[in-house]
């Protein structure tokens, strides 16, 4: 008697664990196809949030190449707006605390080229900076399009300077006019 209910109990303990098994497996899998859609749809967000501080920062940066100080205060302000509403909701803790220290020095120099319409050195010298700050605010969050770090060598006394580029084509934000081409792609940002 005892060997039957043995017999009996052991392909029962045997299903029971297979089917528990499996069971989890399909959960995790639900669980990371889940976790992949959120963070496929956060990305999307950050990335959209991205491109309206990206607009004003390439309309600034096409403004500079053709030393046009007013288009280009037009932009910094632009980027001052896109600043105010740039939701960081979507950010996690340490995406937010990076974000809040570029958004902090972004900001005011946007803020500074945005008033000094008719001092385009001045726009150029916070322009320097910016595209630092949005070189890295690009590496954080990154963007809906693929862009080109550039390189001019010769700027602020032949210390250099770099900026972000929607084209490969090399249009010269610090020396415009004078010297459009100067300069050369350094890394592609995808």
């Amino acid at each position: 008697m005892k060997t039957l209910i043995y017999s009996l109990l052991g392909p029962l303990f045997f299903l029971a664990a297979c089917t528990n098994g499996k069971h989890e497996k399909q959960d995790s899998a639900v669980a990371d196809s889940t976790t992949k859609n959120v963070s496929r749809e956060t990305n999307k967000v950050k990335k959209s949030q991205t491109a309206a501080l990206l607009s004003g920062y390439l309309k600034l940066k096409n403004a500079l190449t053709t030393d046009d100080d007013k288009q280009a205060a037009a932009a910094g302000s632009e980027m001052v707006a896109a600043f105010a509403s740039f939701d960081e909701k979507s950010l996690t803790s340490e995406q937010a605390s990076a974000y809040s220290d570029i958004r902090d020095d972004a900001k005011e120099h946007a803020e500074h080229i945005g008033s000094n319409a008719g001092n385009i050195a001045h726009q150029r010298e916070h322009f320097d900076m910016l595209s630092k700050d949005m070189y890295d605010m690009i590496r954080l969050l990154g963007a809906d399009k693929p862009l080109y770090v550039d390189r001019c060598p010769m700027y602020n006394n032949n210390k250099g300077a770099m900026w972000v580029s929607e084209i490969k084509e090399i249009k010269n934000p610090y020396l415009g006019k004078t010297m459009p081409t100067c300069g050369t792609v350094k890394e592609e940002l995808k």
